[in-house]
């Protein structure tokens, strides 16, 4: 791939306004494992290695296992998750996914059951965050470092 642009570097206003978006959410319900699964889950779907890359790490940081972490693209064929992470999980998909006839009732009302409204709200306001994250990686060709 051909070098393309920084945007942090041609616009660092945009990325504190991303990193303000950030610091929001590390004040929300939600849980630092709760986050990396919504980052690694939408991550996946966009296709952003850079991203991917990023958010497995810290998410064995914070104590994921390898086992939940394989099997994240399959989680609905695996009895690893806890039902309120399968509903995070399923809301994700359909969040990224949202042209494919946005986000189902059921899907919704699952995640407003295991959330409730506020936390709900933190949880759709995160996975809109590493959508765009993941279309700054995607665009610009943000490629992960080899270790």
């Amino acid at each position: 791939m051909n070098k393309r642009i920084r945007i942090k570097q041609l616009q660092p206003e945009a990325y504190q306004v991303m990193f303000a978006f950030e610091k929001y959410l590390s004040e929300t319900n939600l849980t630092p494992i709760q986050q990396e699964l919504i980052r690694i889950r939408a991550s996946q779907i966009n296709g952003c290695a850079y991203c991917v890359n990023a958010h497995t790490k810290d998410a064995r940081g914070l104590g994921e296992t390898e086992t939940r972490l394989y099997a994240l693209p399959v989680w609905r064929e695996t009895p690893f998750f806890t039902p309120e992470e399968r509903a995070l999980l399923a809301l994700t998909e359909e969040v990224t996914n949202i042209q494919h006839g946005g986000v189902s009732e059921a899907t919704y009302q699952d995640a407003l059951q295991h959330f409730g409204e506020k936390t709900l709200a933190q949880l759709i306001m995160a996975i809109i965050a590493i959508n765009a994250w993941n279309r700054i990686g995607v665009s610009t060709g943000m490629m992960p470092e080899v270790d």
